[in-house]
């Protein structure tokens, strides 16, 4: 299984796409920094569809890499980690 890719090794493209849905789904700070110390533990994730519940949003992705945020309510598709 890939290991999550880590916030510097993003392309550009997806590291704004993120802060853009962070901004739209008013993650807060004490929600990022548990986004932050889930990201630092190098978790490992599934090679298609995946997605992290952290309670006040998702976190969704594919592979290694973390595609966006959903708010509490809405679905996500894939396994969850």
């Amino acid at each position: 299984m890939p290991r999550i890719e880590s916030w510097a090794n993003l392309p550009e493209g997806v590291r704004q796409h993120l802060i853009d849905r962070m901004h739209q789904r008013t993650i807060s700070i004490a929600d990022l920094n548990c986004l932050r110390r889930w990201i630092e533990s190098k978790p490992e994730v599934p090679e298609g569809d995946w997605y992290k519940d952290f309670g006040a949003f998702k976190l969704c992705g594919q592979g290694p890499s973390p595609k966006t945020f959903l708010l509490r309510g809405q679905a996500a598709r894939g396994k969850a980690v």
